[in-house]
C-alpha cells in the first residue's frame, strides 16, 4: 500500500497535486485532519479493499500546532505497519503567493481581521516548517505553470524504482534567484559566455552555433565531464537510500546559454545510460 500526504504553503498547488493522483488512480481525500491521520492508517494496513493501494491526502496548516509537530513522526508509525508513506511538500516565494492570491481573490485559510496576507503566509510557514524539514519531496512552484507542475508530479509518482532514481535537470539565471528545491546546484557563470558574442546573444544554449562555441573552450568540456562524473559516482548512494529523485540545478547570469547548454548536454549522456531524465529551462520561454 501506498500513501503520500500533500501538504505544503496555501496557494502553491497543493489542490493541482491532489488533482493530478487523482487521475493516475490515487483514491485522494483533501484537508482530513492529522487526529485522524493515525486512525485512518491502521484501517488501511488491516484492510484488503483495493481503493488503499493507492492513497493521498491533502493537510494544510489548519490543523494544531502540536499537531503538525507531529506528522513525522506519525509518518514513522505508519511506516512500521507496512505503508510506503511520503510527504510532498509544495511551496512557492512570498511575491507569487501574493499574486496568486490576489489575481483568485480567495482568502488564506490563516488570515482574518487582525492578520493580514502577508503576515497569514509568513505564519503558515513557520506552522509548516518542520513538515517542509520531514519531506520526501519539496517543490517549489513558482516558476512552474499548472501543467509542469503535473508533469513533475507524475513523473516522480510513476516512476518505476527498478529503474532508479528520475534525474530532473534543470536550467536558471542566478539574477532571477536560486531554485530552491534542487539537491545539487552547480555555477557555471565562470564559463566563458556567448553572451558578448553579437551573432549568439539572441540564441540559446540549445541553438547548434552556440553550443559549438562552448564545446571549444576547454573549461567547459571539464565542468560538463566534472558533473557527469559526481553523479554516476554519487547516484547509486541515493538509489541504495531509496531516493526516487533527484534534482540537478545549473546556472549562469540570465539563464540564455551556459546553463541551458550544460543541462541538453548532460540529459542526453545520462538518457544514452538508460536512466529516467527531465529537462526544465526556467528562464525560456
Amino acid at each position: 500500500m501506498k500513501l503520500v500526504i500533500i501538504t505544503g504553503l496555501s496557494g502553491s498547488g497543493k489542490s493541482t497535486a491532489l488533482h493530478t493522483l487523482e487521475d493516475i488512480g490515487y483514491y485522494c481525500i483533501d484537508n482530513l485532519p492529522l487526529s485522524l491521520l493515525q486512525a485512518f492508517g491502521a484501517e488501511m494496513a488491516q484492510s484488503n479493499d483495493p481503493i488503499f493501494q493507492l492513497t493521498a491526502i491533502g493537510i494544510d496548516a489548519r490543523n494544531q500546532p502540536d499537531t503538525l509537530q507531529r506528522l513525522p513522526d506519525l509518518v514513522t508509525e505508519l511506516k512500521a505497519h507496512g505503508i510506503n508513506c511520503q510527504i510532498i511538500f509544495l511551496e512557492a516565494k512570498d511575491e507569487v503567493l501574493l499574486r496568486r492570491f490576489s489575481e483568485t481573490r480567495r482568502k488564506h485559510p490563516l488570515s482574518d481581521l487582525e492578520r493580514p496576507l502577508a503576515e497569514a503566509i509568513q505564519l503558515e510557514r513557520q506552522l509548516l516548517e518542520p513538515i517542509h524539514d520531514a519531506a520526501d519531496l519539496n517543490i517549489d512552484s513558482s516558476y512552474l505553470n499548472i501543467h509542469e507542475l503535473r508533469d513533475s508530479l507524475r513523473q516522480c509518482l510513476t516512476n518505476d524504482p527498478a529503474k532508479g532514481v528520475s534525474l530532473l535537470f534543470l536550467s536558471f539565471g542566478y539574477k532571477h534567484g536560486i531554485p530552491i528545491d534542487a539537491n545539487f546546484v552547480y555555477d557555471a557563470r565562470c564559463l566563458p559566455n556567448p553572451h558578448w558574442e553579437e551573432n549568439l546573444r539572441p540564441l540559446t544554449g540549445r541553438d547548434q552555433p552556440v553550443a559549438e562555441f562552448l564545446e571549444g573552450h576547454g573549461p567547459v568540456v571539464r565542468l560538463k565531464e566534472n558533473i557527469q562524473d559526481f553523479l554516476e559516482q554519487w547516484i547509486p548512494s541515493f538509489e541504495k537510500e531509496g531516493r526516487c529523485y533527484l534534482t540537478i540545478a545549473i546556472g549562469c547570469t540570465g539563464g540564455q546559454h551556459r546553463s541551458v547548454y550544460l543541462v541538453e548536454t548532460l540529459a542526453q549522456h545520462f538518457q544514452k545510460q538508460g536512466r529516467t531524465v527531465l529537462t526544465r529551462h526556467r528562464e525560456l520561454p
